[in-house]
């Protein structure tokens, strides 16, 4: 989209070209240096730069963002985390995000899964060695280029040794229908698996068209994350299994990175599913009721699940999940507060 009025025409040394994205927390533009390379350059809102503990997390987006290196990363060309309006610049990487893709052409079939999870996997074996929890793996943080998947917006990460911010009471960062139950219930204290289960609900989206934990509302799917069973109608049943093992409510009942390979390598073809059409769903990227291309949002729907063992019970006292406000799809990650009560 081009520039808007009142749009800077350089940031750093780069000359603007093109606004690739906006959202809550900042801007993305597409920059050009001197030499002609490309770069993705987030800038962040002007009410933020005077947070400082928006200043002392967007410091960690970047050292989190330059300390991992791999073919399915976008790297870190330069960034002012000091500057007046801080911002950093990736390497511009041409492709639509996969809510995007999956929004047009539907769900993927069995090859394209298997290329997507196994490059998924290895970036996260370079996001994890490095230190760091990506902790918002989701379907518009992953850019589908013609030589593979790569990971962006580490907005949100942790690294293992950083600093430790004050987290406000009653607020949540994330996406619902793609965190896990640990980040929901303890986000300080997340591991690298928390990445997994993010996959497991990454890869149902892009098989069936909506995530397993689909809902109009952030905080009934962070309910269903939490206790209930993950809707997996339309999975083909090659990649069901999988996905069962990374979505297990238990840390450590999902699969480690080397096993999840192993997996996805043996994934077989088979042609991609019907998209599934989810009433009032969250959308491809958790955002506020956005529509699969041709079906408007409805009112509130779940599907049955077939699951023959019970969903896991909240514990007593626990309150309904209730509707509230979401903004998905933003630069830095999304931040919900939860109704009274939540755990």
């Amino acid at each position: 989209m081009p520039l808007a009025t009142g749009d800077p025409e350089s940031i750093g040394g780069y000359a603007l070209v093109d606004r690739l994205g906006s959202g809550g927390m900042g801007v993305v533009y597409l920059g050009r240096s001197a030499s002609g390379r490309q770069v993705a350059l987030k800038l962040v809102h002007e009410q933020y730069a005077q947070d400082e503990e928006f200043r002392t997390r967007f410091r960690q987006e970047v050292a989190a963002a330059r300390r991992v290196s791999g073919a399915f990363t976008a790297p870190v060309v330069d960034a002012d985390p000091e500057a007046d309006r801080p911002w950093m610049a990736t390497l511009y990487v041409p492709g639509r995000t996969l809510s995007e893709v999956v929004r047009k052409n539907g769900p993927l079939d069995g090859h394209t899964l298997r290329t997507l999870g196994l490059g998924l996997v290895e970036a996260l074996r370079e996001i994890h060695r490095a230190g760091v929890v990506h902790r918002d793996l989701k379907p518009a943080n992953i850019l589908m280029a013609e030589d593979g998947p790569r990971v962006i917006d580490f907005g949100i990460s942790r690294a293992v040794d950083s600093q430790t911010l004050t987290v406000t009471i009653g607020r949540v960062l994330g996406t619902p229908p793609f965190m896990s139950p640990e980040q929901l219930r303890s986000p300080r204290d997340v591991t690298a698996a928390s990445d997994v289960f993010s996959l497991g609900s990454l890869l149902v989206f892009a098989a069936r068209g909506s995530s397993p934990f689909e809902s109009d509302s952030p905080y009934l799917s962070g309910y269903q994350v939490m206790y209930e069973h993950p809707t997996l109608d339309e999975v083909p049943m090659p990649l069901r299994g999988i996905a069962e093992r990374c979505l297990a409510k238990e840390p450590e009942a999902r699969p480690k990175l080397d096993e999840l390979h192993h997996m996805l390598r043996a994934l077989p073809d088979f042609p991609a599913a019907e998209r599934v059409v989810t009433a009032g769903g969250l959308g491809a990227d958790g955002g506020p009721g956005a529509a699969v291309a041709g079906h408007p949002p409805a009112s509130s729907a779940h599907a049955p699940r077939p699951d023959s063992q019970p969903a896991p019970q909240p514990p007593a006292g626990s309150p309904p999940a209730r509707g509230g406000p979401h903004r998905g799809g933003e630069p830095g990650g999304v931040s919900s507060s939860p109704p009274p009560g939540w755990p």
